[in-house]
């Protein structure tokens, strides 16, 4: 999996901030940004660690 470019995250950031505006409002626009970086890495953690254990359970089965 390739890492996301500065555009592709700044997408993913925007489309997390409308989804999750409501619950991040009280937050100032600093912690926000933090908040939605944090939780761009994370989302894209995650797929790595999922792709790999999709490609040992391929690899292990064949």
């Amino acid at each position: 999996m390739k890492t996301a470019t500065i555009k592709e995250r700044k997408e993913l950031e925007a489309k997390m901030a409308a989804v999750f505006g409501e619950k991040i409002k009280e937050l100032s626009a600093e912690f926000q940004r933090i908040l939605l970086d944090d939780m761009v890495t994370a989302f894209e953690n995650r797929l790595k660690v999922l792709n790999r254990a999709q490609t040992r359970e391929l690899i292990l089965t064949n």
